[in-house]
């Protein structure tokens, strides 16, 4: 039982941070130009969009778990 409720708190927080950054953003390289010792690169910013839906399933299933993992002994 002390697992699930581990993995219901760990779901609540991921349901929050998805309903609060609604995304994750990083930059990549990517090399353009490379002529012998001549190189240029270009720093893309990407984004992976978290919907909320996914979000508040997370949420929804972590307060189960949790529910579930208190109420038995």
């Amino acid at each position: 039982m002390r697992s699930a409720l581990v993995l219901g708190i760990a779901l609540i927080i991921l349901g929050v941070v998805a309903f609060a950054y609604r995304g994750i953003s990083y930059t990549s390289r990517e090399k353009v130009v490379d002529l012998g010792p001549l190189e240029a690169t270009v720093e893309k910013r990407e984004f992976i969009p978290l919907s909320p839906v996914l979000g508040g399933l997370a949420l929804v299933g972590g307060i189960v778990l949790v529910v579930v993992a208190v109420r038995k002994p």
